[in-house]
């Protein structure tokens, strides 16, 4: 798999994102980090889902960039959508983490305004994993009381969920890395408050048409905002991107 730019230089896919070197989070909030694949005329989605849209090596970058952060951070859409469940790395994988000082599985973090998740949900089958549940300060008691019995239940912010003060709460319990795996509203809600170091992007070998989501929605101030172009890498007609982000500190 060649990586051709910021230099030209052969790896193979085992090999793929092993050294990210991420530099030391703020003091104020964790370093965050995006993971999406969008088609060549940008669809988030294809059949409503991701998982038709990645090829080997989005799947391989998908699974080693978890390797890196504390938690997981998705939107409960794409929990519902993608029917998430427990992160279960490998046992390799849990390996490089602990030689990264991170523990073996790292936590999944939801976003969900409404707090429209299923209790029964595959996402709280494992008691001794319970994910956190963010959730607006004044959201609806008997939701709430439903979710506490299978997940750790925060509110933070009236009518939302408070991404600033969530993230600053993260923080301040000791989490340095965040993945944020969308979806496109959770990303553009990130974005627009300056929250964002990183995004991976992986664009897909497929055309999709123009019904489907694409990796942001919602306004962004000062729009277009650059960003900078870091690494390069091409496998199977896959390309995979990386870019760096001026946040708003």
């Amino acid at each position: 798999m060649p990586r051709i730019h910021p230099d030209v230089h052969d790896e193979t896919l085992d090999e793929l994102y092993t050294e990210l070197a991420f530099p030391p989070p703020a003091t104020d909030r964790p370093y965050v980090y995006l993971d999406m694949v969008a088609s060549v005329d940008g669809a988030a989605t294809a059949q409503g889902r991701t998982g038709p849209l990645g090829g080997e090596a989005d799947r391989v970058a998908f699974s080693r960039l978890r390797e890196w952060c504390d938690v997981i951070l998705v939107g409960a859409s794409t929990v519902r959508i993608e029917d998430y469940g427990p992160p279960r790395p490998s046992d390799a994988a849990r390996m490089r983490r602990r030689s990264r000082g991170l523990g073996p599985v790292p936590r999944l973090v939801v976003v969900t305004a409404t707090l429209s998740l299923n209790p029964a949900a595959r996402l709280f089958a494992d008691p001794a994993r319970q994910p956190l549940v963010l959730v607006p300060e004044d959201a609806d008691p008997a939701r709430r009381a439903a979710l506490a019995e299978v997940a750790e239940v925060s509110g933070v912010g009236h009518g939302r969920v408070d991404l600033v003060a969530a993230l600053r709460a993260l923080r301040a319990s000791g989490v340095r890395y965040v993945l944020c795996e969308g979806g496109p509203t959770l990303n553009g809600e990130l974005l627009a408050a300056g929250l964002v170091d990183e995004l991976f992007l992986t664009i897909s070998p497929r055309l999709v048409g123009s019904s489907a989501y694409r990796i942001v929605q919602g306004p962004l101030p000062g729009a277009p905002q650059p960003i900078e172009l870091r690494e390069v890498r091409e496998h199977g007609g896959e390309l995979l991107l990386r870019y760096g982000l001026t946040p708003g500190r």
